[in-house]
């Protein structure tokens, strides 16, 4: 799967962004808090080398600091917008539905990050990237057109677009 670039762009709600940057603003708030105080805790007990409680909450700092750096980088990237328009396009941020050539069955994903949905979201959906091989095949096509792309395997799949709605 292909790497999203620098300077590429995440279409969000103003919900969405909210719900992201509030996420933020509490991992650079309480939780990095709470985790200084464990590792200080920690190394009040002394030997750090068999320290599990110390070895625990550097990991978990790990963890956060990665996830504010994702977060940062999301939100440096991030466009407000509106709902999308519901014409059968093809976009970013949209519930998109595809039969694949010469199979019966249709598959329906979210086109954009999984952070669209939500931590606490109950909407059990897959999520495609834009960059993804198929994401960029069917980007901008419509309701009805078919679009190309090539597996990772090498193999070239082509699909039709039964449908696309705003998530």
């Amino acid at each position: 799967m292909t790497q999203p670039t620098e300077q590429s762009t995440i279409w969000v709600t103003q919900e969405a962004y909210d719900r992201l940057q509030e996420e933020l603003d509490h991992l650079r708030g309480e939780v990095r808090a709470d985790i200084t105080a464990k590792i200080a805790a920690a190394r009040e007990e002394g030997d750090l080398k068999e320290n599990g409680g110390y070895h625990a909450a550097r990991e978990e700092q790990g963890k956060t600091e990665a996830r504010i750096r994702q977060l940062e980088e999301m939100l440096r990237r991030a466009e407000v917008g509106q709902r999308r328009a519901d014409d059968g396009l093809v976009e970013s941020g949209m519930i998109i539905t595809i039969r694949f050539k010469g199979d019966t069955d249709t598959e329906s994903f979210l086109l954009g990050s999984r952070d669209l949905l939500g931590r606490d979201s109950a909407v059990d959906v897959s999520v495609y990237s834009p960059e993804s091989p198929l994401g960029a095949a069917i980007l901008g096509k419509s309701k009805g057109d078919s679009a190309t792309y090539e597996a990772p395997n090498g193999n070239n799949v082509t699909v039709e677009i039964v449908d696309a709605k705003p998530f």
